[in-house]
């Protein structure tokens, strides 16, 4: 228990020590984390296979069974799809632009996670030269060394900020480039449905 107490105890030291050195720059590099956060929960439960493409939509296409569509399958991004081909009987480029279309949806927000992992950085680096600025700017004209707590401030500044930035940007390029195979994947599968469809079909593309 006492060993836990003491952990804990540094712990809260250790984040409000972070939290106060990192000064004015703690908030943006906040809304990157907590941005990053949201578009990563968000598309990992909207790219699971059965909202996109689910398996026994799937195997419809393969078996060219396509009249066989229930309210799920026509839900998913696979059945709009489907839908979109039994209602307009599009050509084979309308239908592949179509599905582009779908596939792009599925890329919904990557753009803030690819913001959030060039932005953190970057934020984390200016509060190193800020920190440094700060530093130097309180060097007297004589050459003295300042202050210690002028010198701790300035250091603590530059390097919190930075530390904070990579902590962010790391896990965020490591989750978009897995949202990014999930696509692929997902996609690979669209593209399989959509040449089937074309296939039987009988249009030429």
């Amino acid at each position: 228990m006492l060993k836990a107490s003491v952990y804990t105890s540094c712990m809260d030291y250790s984040l409000r020590y972070i939290w106060e050195s990192a000064g004015g720059f703690v908030y943006p590099l906040l809304l990157c984390s907590v941005l990053a956060c949201v578009v990563f929960i968000e598309r990992f439960f909207a790219l699971k296979a059965e909202k996109v493409i689910p398996k026994a939509l799937l195997e419809l296409f393969l078996k060219g069974d396509l009249e066989k569509t229930h309210l799920q399958e026509v839900l998913s991004a696979g059945g709009r799809i489907l839908e979109f081909f039994h209602t307009h009987h599009p050509s084979p480029a309308a239908l592949k632009a179509y599905a582009d279309l779908e596939i792009s949806r599925l890329q919904r927000g990557f753009f803030i996670l690819e913001i959030v992992i060039s932005a953190a950085p970057l934020i984390g680096l200016l509060g190193t030269v800020m920190g440094l600025v700060h530093l130097f700017s309180k060097l007297p004209a004589s050459g003295e060394l300042p202050s210690p707590d002028v010198f701790i401030q300035g250091i603590a500044l530059a390097l919190t900020t930075t530390m904070l930035g990579l902590c962010i940007a790391i896990p965020c390029i490591a989750g978009y480039h897995f949202l990014v195979r999930r696509v692929e994947v997902l996609a690979s599968a669209m593209v399989v449905g959509v040449e089937r469809l074309i296939s039987l079909s009988g249009m030429d593309a």
